[in-house]
């Protein structure tokens, strides 16, 4: 039981379980890839290892899966990523959530801004909070990766700004910017990435209160997905685990 794809459980997994799939990886694995009684499966709950899995009492209505033994283990990471990331329009969000799982963020808050274009609420925004959840999921499904990291409730960006307690604290603004390599190796990094149409002078005023320092990234103006994905490698290339 080591091989075959890859799927999320939100039950919590330990050798010898057996239990019920739920209804979107039942009709992964059985009607789209149509795998049956004996076939391997790996799983994953986002507690950081990997399991090896066989299917069992495959019917069209559903399947069960027996759990093995721990196929491997995610490393702890040497740097704490937190990105706050102002909502973006259409997909954007979606692809910034969904990249920024693959490069290793540990941690993502949508925010609101001045210049910020999407506005929800209620039952909207749970339900796209949800979703956000899901696309995290998905990502690390495709990427290997056994921790899913948390999509937190959308807030104003200054709300986030002034709570953050990372050792390093950045935004994505040209105000007294120093090269990285001036800055001490943190532990944690909280990074702050504005809406398509930046934040307003007020608002980097309120950050850089808050304790962020500016970061650019070249001479070339960055779509604000671009931007914090570049920024996410940058710092996973300098301090942590690329």
């Amino acid at each position: 039981m080591s091989t075959g794809p890859r799927t999320y459980c939100p039950t919590p997994l330990h050798s010898g379980l057996r239990f019920t799939l739920d209804d979107q990886a039942a009709g992964h694995l059985v009607r789209v890839l149509r795998l049956t009684d004996g076939d391997s499966v790996r799983l994953f709950c986002g507690d950081g290892h990997e399991y090896a899995g066989e299917l069992c009492n495959v019917s069209k209505k559903g399947a069960d899966v027996l759990v093995g033994d721990i196929l491997r283990s995610d490393a702890a990471q040497p740097l704490h990523l937190h990105l706050g990331q102002v909502v973006s329009k259409g997909d954007r969000m979606d692809f910034t959530i969904q990249k920024a799982t693959e490069l290793g963020i540990s941690d993502i808050t949508p925010l609101w801004s001045e210049r910020c274009e999407v506005r929800l609420k209620g039952e909207r925004l749970d339900k796209k909070v949800e979703h956000w959840q899901k696309v995290a999921i998905s990502a690390c499904e495709q990427s290997g990766r056994n921790r899913i990291p948390v999509i937190h409730e959308p807030v104003y960006f200054a709300d986030w700004a002034k709570a953050s307690n990372a050792d390093l604290r950045l935004i994505l603004h040209p105000h007294d910017q120093k090269p990285l390599r001036d800055y001490a190796t943190p532990a944690s990094l909280a990074l702050l990435v504005g809406p398509e149409g930046g934040f307003s002078e007020m608002e980097v005023l309120e950050a850089v209160n808050a304790g962020f320092a500016g970061l650019t990234l070249g001479p070339r103006i960055l779509r604000t997905e671009t931007a914090a994905l570049a920024a996410l490698s940058v710092f996973q290339y300098q301090w942590g685990d690329f």
